[in-house]
């Protein structure tokens, strides 16, 4: 086992150009995460449209955000921030101040236009967050963004819900984006470095495609995106399973602690001296979430979700950690856009992949089909990461002797 290491964190909490960026994560990242679910409120509740409508505007949506990754991600390599935020803060305020307060097929049509042209706030961040700290805090840093990450994604959709019950929904989903809009301004106006001195800026010779989207890098995109098959798939598994024991009003402790969890085991692999791959992490959480389908009750699915939560933020964090360092830093913008879109297409598989197998074996089904997605990847991946290796120490034994 890797022994603990705190001083990264002591240095992080040092290092004001990491402490900008975790900030920046927070306040520009969380209005995302509320968004989501208000589209289907709004859907469903204002709109009176049904459940499949509203997964069908979410399921565009995503489609859209996944599709802009790379090449958002792209223009950031070669135009800089600045020149790529500001075209998407104009879209993004046109698009959500009519969105809100249309009927169903033009806010389809809005939101997928603003998804395409969405503000890049994940790779600018995560690449902030890289740039801001020596290679040897990059893992430790990359866990305080994950869990500052976790903590929006457990607070803020719940406020969402609970302020869309309180106040007509169309308000605030417009509130919830122009937030977010706000945190584009600020990001544009802070602009802060998304690399180090001595790399390639932005607008540097662009590297052929082929010298780094290779086996290594793709095989991270696809364990990423693995973890968040999992992950979401777990989130409707644990709904139907609390439904199934007739408490759903206790969903939401079982997915605060599975929250806890991942906060916890984030910060412990942050804290470890030496990095584990990210493909026996995958591995890990498949095997710790396949048992909670043998719960049935509130506290054993509990204690077996924070369990698997310990997982959760770590696997996540070692793919950011593996793709960033198998790329050039000059096409890192475009690395993280596609490792974005990649865990944005898991997220969208997962729920049909768990809802599939609840439909067909019961609730705990759910559980089960998502950790043999990820058990199979994982495998997969660790094949991957051997030929790879075999590859380029091939290539370095057969490299040519130069004579002194």
């Amino acid at each position: 086992m890797p022994a603990v290491d705190l001083a990264p964190y002591r240095r992080a909490l040092t290092n004001r150009p990491l402490r900008t960026a975790l900030v920046l994560g927070a306040l520009v990242r969380g209005p995302i995460f509320a968004s989501g679910i208000l589209l289907t409120v709004h859907v469903v509740t204002s709109l009176g449209r049904t459940y499949a409508e509203a997964g069908l505007l979410s399921a565009a949506a995503t489609v859209a955000i996944a599709v802009s990754g790379p090449w958002r991600g792209r223009l950031l390599d070669r135009l800089g921030l600045r020149r790529v935020v500001l075209p998407s803060l104009g879209i993004a305020l046109v698009c959500w101040s009519i969105a809100p307060f249309v009927g169903y097929l033009p806010l389809l049509v809005l939101a997928v236009v603003a998804g395409l042209f969405v503000i890049p706030t994940f790779s600018i961040i995560r690449q902030a967050v890289i740039a801001a700290v020596p290679d040897d805090d990059r893992r430790s840093a990359i866990a305080l963004d994950a869990a500052a990450l976790e903590l929006s994604f457990m607070v803020l959709p719940a406020l969402a819900v609970w302020a869309a019950a309180v106040w007509d929904t169309a308000w605030v989903l417009f509130a919830t984006q122009m937030l977010g809009v706000l945190g584009g301004v600020l990001v544009y106006l802070v602009d802060p470095p998304m690399r180090k001195a001595g790399e390639e800026q932005a607008g540097a010779p662009p590297v052929p495609w082929r010298s780094w989207f290779g086996l290594s890098f793709l095989a991270v995109c696809l364990g990423a995106g693995a973890s968040v098959v999992v992950l979401s798939g777990t989130d409707i598994a644990v709904v139907a399973v609390m439904r199934e024991a007739g408490t759903p009003g206790q969903i939401g402790v079982v997915l605060a602690l599975w929250g806890l969890g991942s906060l916890v085991g984030g910060l412990a692999y942050g804290a470890l001296h030496r990095p584990i791959s990210a493909f026996w992490l995958l591995a890990g959480l498949a095997v710790v979430t396949a048992p909670m389908a043998l719960a049935h009750t509130t506290v054993s699915l509990s204690l077996l979700a924070f369990v698997a939560g310990l997982l959760c933020a770590p696997t996540i964090t070692a793919t950011i950690d593996q793709a960033s360092r198998v790329v050039p830093a000059s096409v890192r913008g475009e690395a993280m856009g596609w490792h974005g879109s990649f865990m944005t297409a898991g997220g969208a598989t997962g729920a049909p992949v768990a809802g599939l197998a609840i439909d067909r074996a019961g609730a705990g089904a759910g559980f089960t089909a998502v950790a043999a997605v990820g058990l199979v990847v994982a495998v997969l991946g660790i094949g991957a990461s051997a030929v790879a290796r075999r590859g380029r120490s091939e290539r370095s034994s057969s490299a040519p002797v130069i004579p002194t």
